[in-house]
């Protein structure tokens, strides 16, 4: 499991990292909490663009 950054992952979805904090509040991206800071696995990130391209 590699934990990535709000920011990490909006680099790699080309996105804000307020966009994708939003994806993680709605649910419809998968992160976890860390104290106060949000992570997002991977492999979570990875289908959720699978999922953005079908």
């Amino acid at each position: 499991m590699k934990l990535l950054t709000v920011r990490e992952a909006a680099k790699q979805l080309a996105l804000a990292p307020k966009t994708v904090r939003k994806l993680i509040k709605t649910g419809s991206l998968r992160g976890v909490r860390v104290g106060r800071l949000w992570r997002v696995d991977q492999d979570e990130l990875d289908l959720f663009v699978y999922r953005r391209r079908t």
